[in-house]
């Protein structure tokens, strides 16, 4: 089974899922949205499989950062454009296991689906 990380590794939340997934020796791939990007058919398959809602974080500071007419009356569109055009509005980390994804880090889901 292929394992794939998307995030950014400044992100707390990425760097413990990442110290996770070490300390019970599953291997993955790094992918960073900073370095690599992120294309528009994966995000779309992400937003298929969990919502465009999920993925996206109103909390991060890109976000806040945000004028407010591109925070208001995001529809699934608008959203997937914003998280293409700034991937770190994205919740994170982002975890492809075969065909499932996890987005964000509980250490009981990892050890469910991972293991």
């Amino acid at each position: 089974m292929t394992i794939t990380m998307y995030g950014i590794t400044t992100c707390d939340t990425v760097r413990k899922a990442r110290l996770w997934l070490e300390g019970h020796d599953v291997a993955y791939r790094f992918h960073d949205f900073r370095a690599e990007g992120l294309d528009a058919k994966r995000m779309d398959g992400w937003a298929g499989k969990v919502g465009w809602e999920k993925l996206l974080n109103r909390g991060s500071t890109t976000f806040r950062e945000l004028p407010d007419n591109d925070k208001q009356s995001l529809d699934e569109k608008k959203a997937k454009a914003l998280m293409l055009a700034k991937p770190t509005v994205i919740k994170r980390p982002v975890l492809e296991v075969g065909d499932r994804i996890l987005v964000g880090f509980k250490a009981d889901v990892y050890e469910a689906v991972v293991k």
